[in-house]
């Protein structure tokens, strides 16, 4: 997607990964019309990758919109809409059918992000890394409360539980951020099937490589050169 002074480009990969038997991840790219999406169904529950698949099934049908605020406004309503979908295919379960989603829109010179749960967007830009998104995990939840550092946080028993995901709760809380966008800028969209295994350091590296497709083909290789105990989605989007 082409607007004033950007060109939009990108290359995304996914896998299963070598301890689980199918993939509950699922991935939405759409550069020409700006749009890119993760979406990381939460194992351990009944269709994690039915609720993953028609969070991007339902974004894959939104239109291009000449300003971010409509966007973004056609992407909650999109998201507000599976959540409810996903809490009706659950009902008589007793089982949760969910899923995180971070989403990625541009428009002219901007990008918002929007999203639920722990998968996360970073942006690379002078050689410099930075998670945009907060977890919405437990161990996040701690810290912001002041009930006990970073350190002791990820190490309680529940650091990974999920605060928020799609079709978790009848009320669904999304996160939203805007930000500025500048020639170069580089962001990534993943599963936490990446954190697990590749550091910060090793983000910002696989990012600095020329290629997008490179960038891609690294972080992947990495996770799973270590194991890939998850499914692993990378998403890498240029703004140039």
């Amino acid at each position: 997607m082409t607007s004033p002074g950007f060109t939009w480009t990108s290359s995304a990969l996914t896998h299963v990964g070598f301890a689980r038997t199918k993939n509950e991840d699922a991935v939405y790219a759409r550069p020409e019309f700006g749009l890119w999406a993760v979406a990381d169904g939460m194992g351990g529950h009944l269709n994690g990758e039915v609720a993953s698949g028609l969070i991007i099934e339902s974004l894959a049908k939104l239109k291009p919109q000449p300003e971010l605020s409509m966007m973004v406004e056609f992407i909650e309503h999109a998201l507000v809409e599976v959540n409810r979908q996903l809490l009706d295919l659950a009902l008589g379960t007793q089982q949760t059918i969910g899923s995180t989603v971070v989403v990625l829109a541009a428009v002219a010179r901007h990008v918002a992000l929007v999203w639920a749960g722990d998968s996360r967007i970073y942006r690379a830009r002078a050689q410099q890394l930075v998670q945009l998104t907060t977890d919405h995990s437990q161990a996040e939840m701690l810290v912001a409360l002041g009930v006990m550092p970073w350190g002791d946080a990820v190490r309680h028993p529940q650091a990974q539980h999920l605060t928020r995901a799609i079709g978790a709760h009848p009320t669904l809380r999304l996160e939203l951020e805007i930000c500025a966008v500048e020639p170069g800028d580089r962001f990534l969209l993943c599963s936490d099937g990446l954190d697990k295994h590749v550091s910060s350091l090793e983000i910002a590296e696989c990012l600095s490589a020329h290629d997008l497709n490179a960038c891609t083909d690294g972080l992947l290789a990495l996770t799973l050169a270590r194991g890939a105990g998850d499914n692993v989605t990378v998403c890498v989007v240029e703004c140039a």
